[in-house]
């Protein structure tokens, strides 16, 4: 029996096809003259790019780049920060036909050495000296780079010892050279632009997967394209132009989530405000976004740094806060609510919920989440607070929308449904899988690796495990590679269990453990600032040493109760029998963590092979 396709609802429209991405640029100087499209973060304010000067800066950058050796089809590697630099690069790279290759800036040396050779960049863009002297040492053993192109150079600042071969140079001085260039050949823009086609490569983003070396997945104009302008085209209520939604981008545009949002909000003539995560909460009240995205990490502290602020208020209003929670996180998204509880709501968000509005600038209409799951719970009860998070779900290799919830249409739990020219399909063995325009070409000099995630029907084998509701919203339930079988056969899906778990503000990271045992057990990475704040309203010295205070017997039995609630309405096999805390952090520093934060699992087994081996000693 073949298994059901699912596709967008009729009402959603048609997908947008056939576009280039310097295309979107120009339509957008054309319809909407936003003098403060783009803003550079500049001390405690942001310095305006018009789209007008943005094309203008590009085209000369595009052009500086030719008269720098870099032809169509060559790759240029990026390390820089998220920001206007990076657009302007990756625009002006998009202009020339030149094929971008962003770099994690969380990679380690070998992770920096394999992705500059295998992809075999010209050239590599730089932020600063500080990220020149931490790629520096790289550059020695790939002779590929010739050229080093610096955003910001700085007064007196120290240059790190280069190789003989690479050249040094700035942005500006590219520029300077287009510049001259224009003034001579007049037609040459127009004449890089006609040279450009929808199914050209535009870049090449490598993926570090949990095993391996990173994959470098080759995207087009048209696969990012009509991902961006096909999702935002199902936003019904998105106002577009200079007047319309306001961003606030602190995503590593690295990765293609944030990158994809950015040319979505560029074909929509939006103006988008650069910040770091770091500085997220300095920037929120001074930019007021209407929307941003984000990872539910980020929406995961931000509901912890509310708890935090609750437990410190006076008892009369502990307690209303206590009831207003209860409130939202009796709400359910979807679900006509009776009259009795909508009045109870109004109560609570005069009372507590337009508070929570306001640590968000106070005007946020959409939150778009993506990267990885958001807990239900969390979502339901944001939403109740009047803060609309839009779940979505997909991959570097499909650009990566390939579902998300669209306002008055929005499932907590559920990761949305297929955008148009989408196509999803469960496989017998529950893997997801799609096909459509949003379909990477492939991985880059790797056809092994791309037969086994493309099938000759062009179907892309996601890794992940899901369902679909009667409604037609896709459910993740786990990574393929993730489950686990027990010595007594029965499979564990792990991720539930995780995500139940780190959503609470005591957890920074979980990880489900068994394979090969009778039953499965825990790591818990607790979060040392939450455990403190417990410790103190449980009246425990909350200056212990870490490790002493996961000692303390409220400690494990508040960390028990969570365990607890996290095995309800689990299979009896598949649930947590013993747990173990652990005071360390999993970071993509220390490679416990992906660039993309996922779980690298094999290295924490053998990282912390003794703990896990305390919890089987019976």
């Amino acid at each position: 029996m073949k298994s059901r396709i699912y596709t967008a609802p009729p009402e959603d429209g048609a997908p947008v096809l056939g576009r280039t991405l310097p295309s979107l640029l120009y339509e957008a100087c054309e319809r909407y003259a936003n003098p403060r499209a783009l803003n550079q973060p500049h001390g405690d304010h942001w310095r305006a790019f018009s789209y007008e000067e943005f094309r203008i800066r590009a085209e000369e950058m595009a052009l500086g780049l030719q008269s720098f050796g870099l032809q169509k089809g060559d790759r240029a590697a990026f390390f820089m920060e998220s920001d206007v630099y990076f657009c302007l690069a990756d625009m002006a790279c998009l202009i020339a036909g030149v094929i971008d290759v962003p770099i994690y800036l969380t990679h380690t040396e070998e992770a920096l050495r394999y992705v500059l050779d295998h992809s075999e960049a010209k050239a590599l863009f730089v932020s600063n000296l500080e990220r020149l002297a931490a790629i520096a040492p790289v550059l020695e053993e790939t002779p590929h780079v010739k050229t080093v192109i610096l955003a910001e150079p700085e007064e007196g600042g120290a240059l790190p010892p280069l190789p003989g071969s690479v050249g040094l140079v700035t942005m500006e001085a590219i520029r300077q050279v287009g510049r001259t260039r224009r003034e001579q050949e007049p037609e040459a823009v127009a004449a890089m632009l006609e040279r450009i086609g929808p199914q050209d490569l535009a870049t090449i983003i490598y993926t570090s997967g949990t095993t391996g070396l990173p994959k470098g997945v080759m995207l087009t104009h048209e696969n990012i394209s009509s991902n961006a302008l096909t999702a935002f085209q199902c936003m019904t209520d998105y106002e577009a132009g200079p007047r319309g939604e306001v961003v606030l981008s602190f995503l590593p545009m690295t990765h293609v989530f944030a990158r994809t949002l950015y040319y979505g909000y560029l074909g929509y003539g939006t103006s988008v405000y650069f910040t770091t995560p770091n500085e997220l909460t300095t920037a929120l009240p001074k930019v007021r976004p209407t929307l941003f995205a984000t990872v539910p990490r980020v929406l995961e502290k931000v509901y912890a740094r509310i708890l935090e602020r609750a437990s410190e208020l006076p008892k009369t209003s502990r307690r209303l806060f206590r009831w207003s929670l209860a409130v939202a996180e009796s709400y359910e998204l979807g679900r006509r609510q009776p009259p009795m509880y909508r009045l109870k709501r109004r109560v609570a968000d005069t009372l507590v919920f337009d508070k929570w509005r306001a640590a968000l600038g106070g005007r946020v209409k959409h939150v778009i989440c993506g990267g990885a799951a958001l807990n239900a719970r969390l979502a339901n009860t944001f939403a109740a607070a009047g803060i609309d998070i839009l779940e979505g779900y997909g991959l570097t290799e499909t650009s990566p929308i390939i579902t998300f919830n669209r306002p008055g249409r929005n499932r907590a739990g559920t990761v949305g449904q297929p955008i148009p020219g989408v196509e999803v399909m469960i496989a017998d063995d529950g893997e997801i899988l799609t096909r459509g325009p949003h379909v990477m070409k492939g991985y880059y000099r790797d056809e092994e690796r791309t037969r086994e995630v493309l099938d000759p029907d062009g179907w892309f084998h996601t890794g992940d495990i899901g369902t679909f509701t009667e409604e037609g919203y896709l459910r993740i339930t786990d990574r393929k590679k993730d489950l686990f079988k027990l010595s007594t056969g029965k499979y564990v899906v792990p991720q539930p269990l995780e995500n139940r778990l780190t959503a609470d503000p005591l957890v920074e990271q979980a990880v489900v453990v068994g394979p090969g045992y009778k039953y499965a057990t825990a790591l818990i990475f607790p979060n040392e600032e939450g455990v403190r704040l417990f410790a103190r309203t449980q009246g425990i010295d909350e200056t212990l040493p870490f490790d002493e205070l996961l000692e303390h017997p409220k400690v494990v039995a508040r960390f028990q109760e969570l365990v607890d609630r996290a095995n309800m309405g689990m299979d009896p096999w598949s649930t947590i029998k013993k747990f173990k805390l652990v005071p360390a952090h999993l970071t993509p520093e220390n490679g416990m963590l992906t660039p993309t934060l996922k779980v690298k699992r094999s290295l924490v087994y053998a990282t912390f092979a003794d703990e896990i081996a305390s919890m089987y000693e019976d």
